[in-house]
């Protein structure tokens, strides 16, 4: 992992982008971090819109972790930003885009293609991230994942031993395979629901809380469209967090 650049934030917290082989990241950490006083890690995932696109969410995602106490990381998906254009997703999202603008329905086949590469392709890279991360002495630990795709989120609760709990937002497509993977994650969920979100099939993200294999998971269901997500439910998150991670 190599630091590009630091600043340090008006709120106190230190915020570095890195470059960890070809994927690029950003690190937060609140004042209070140091070698003798490290702390607990929340790894912020994100839909492929790349991170210049995502910064302002992210960002203040990240500063009310640090407001919390933890420290707070995100890499660049593959196929976004300014990592190489990826065609077979490319031709994926090309074959959404079109499927929707004529009104049908999306079908297994563009769902498997459009998310199934990125899951196989990304968590490893979250994996190599965490390794480093986890390296640095103002970095502890317990480790949090939150947000993003879905199933990214699903695959690294079920596989990545070092992730305590997930924050999940049930708003984007689930290919079929992921719901016997939502059966061997374990660890305490807490899942926010849109209940109008336009993009998400309601149904679909009801049968995927009903596999996870938790015996913690809470579903967290809200009036209103994607966007559309209450100050409260963020507020909620956080106490998820703060209870299991500290």
């Amino acid at each position: 992992m190599h630091f590009t650049s630091e600043q340090r934030l008006d709120d106190g917290v230190i915020e570095r982008e890195f470059i960890l082989g070809e994927i690029p990241g950003i690190l937060w950490t609140p004042a209070s971090a140091s070698a003798s006083a490290p702390v607990p890690l929340i790894l912020l995932g994100h839909p492929p819109l790349g991170l210049r696109t995502m910064y302002p969410r992210l960002a203040g995602r990240a500063r009310h972790a640090a407001a919390d106490g933890f420290a707070a990381a995100t890499i660049e998906l593959p196929g976004s930003g300014d990592r190489p254009r990826w065609a077979a997703v490319e031709q994926a999202r090309a074959d959404l885009r079109r499927a929707m603008e004529a009104g049908e329905p999306i079908g297994d086949e563009i769902i498997d293609a459009l998310i199934l590469p990125l899951v196989d392709k990304s968590v490893p890279e979250w994996q190599a991230a965490l390794d480093a991360l986890l390296s640095l002495p103002e970095i502890g630990g317990p480790v949090g994942y939150s947000g993003g795709v879905i199933s990214i989120g699903v695959r690294l609760a079920a596989v990545e031993p070092r992730i305590a709990a997930a924050g999940l937002f049930a708003g984007s497509f689930v290919p079929r395979a992921m719901f016997e993977e939502a059966r061997q994650v374990t660890i305490p969920l807490h899942v926010l629901l849109q209940w109008d979100d336009e993009g998400n099939d309601r149904q679909a993200a009801l049968d995927l809380f009903d596999a996870f294999g938790s015996k913690e998971k809470s579903l967290h269901a809200n009036m209103g469209g994607h966007t559309g997500v209450p100050q409260f439910a963020g507020d909620a998150a956080a106490q998820f967090f703060t209870r299991h991670l500290k």
